[in-house]
């Protein structure tokens, strides 16, 4: 099954995945290393991103932690905004990921720099206007799962059956969105939001059942805590078990991988790629 996403009109497949890297423009990120306060940090971060094989850029003025401030949609685009004026003139062909929940800042983001993506953690539940915002702006659209906000997402685990209610979440806001004429939908099963350690397993390794949406599948685990919590560590000392995972999730058919670390993934990417070359039936 080939998989695209049209970005500005051309068509980017996945026949091999992509690194997609991450910048933060905020203070309290849950890896300190990925924040980026300054002009010049945000540069040299973007610019590490692209020599180092990432293919994406993603940034974000707002931090997922259960433990950080909501930030309101002005003042996220006070951090945003700014930012992406700086990456666009330094950058004017990088594809550019915008990370909000937000349809008014998504639309700026599309209308007055440029973005070439829209990566909503919420999956259209936090403002009731992304998804028909996401149809007017025409851009690919990464659809994450998560139940609540960032700040109380931890209080909604619970499932009557984890797996199937979690393939329905994507069925009803997939066919909802192609209803609105999008059609250009990333997928997201949203490792550590709304979800136990526990649960962030069992996701990893029914991956595979995602296939059926036909669409591009993004996985983001970089440092997260189902990795640190479970090797009794820190976020600083995590990348040994977000390569690991990074290689489980590449195994089970991800086409994108969201990273801190672009040069180790990209890396994984291609020893994963090979081995897959030879994997087929004797």
């Amino acid at each position: 099954m080939k998989k695209y996403i049209n970005i500005k009109g051309s068509l980017v497949d996945f026949d091999t995945p992509i690194v997609m890297g991450i910048v933060n423009v905020t203070p309290d990120s849950f890896y300190a290393a990925s924040r980026k306060q300054t002009e010049d940090s945000l540069i040299a971060r973007c610019r590490q991103i692209m020599e180092e094989g990432g293919a994406i850029i993603d940034i974000g003025a707002q931090s997922s932690s259960p433990e950080s401030k909501f930030l309101s949609a002005e003042e996220e685009a006070a951090r945003l905004m700014p930012a992406l004026a700086a990456i666009r003139k330094e950058f004017p062909s990088a594809v550019l990921s915008v990370d909000t929940f937000y349809a008014e800042v998504a639309k700026r983001a599309v209308l007055d720099f440029g973005a070439d993506i829209i990566n909503d953690v919420s999956g259209g539940q936090i403002d009731e206007n992304m998804f028909s915002t996401a149809a007017e702006l025409n851009v690919p659209y990464i659809l994450m799962q998560m139940r609540g906000t960032p700040q109380t997402m931890q209080q909604h685990t619970q499932y009557d059956n984890f797996i199937q209610d979690f393939l329905y979440y994507f069925s009803e806001k997939i066919n909802r969105l192609n209803q609105l004429g999008v059609n250009d939908i990333i997928i997201d099963p949203g490792f550590g939001f709304s979800k136990t350690i526990e649960q962030n397993y069992e996701l990893m390794a029914c991956l595979k059942y995602l296939d059926v949406f036909e669409a591009p599948l993004l996985v983001g685990i970089s440092r997260k805590s189902m990795i640190y919590k479970l090797l009794k560590t820190r976020p600083e000392e995590s990348l040994n078990g977000t390569t690991a995972l990074n290689t489980a999730a590449l195994l089970s058919g991800a086409d994108i991988l969201r990273v801190h670390d672009v040069k180790e993934a990209v890396e994984c990417v291609k020893i994963v790629t090979e081995i897959k070359k030879f994997d087929k039936p004797v």
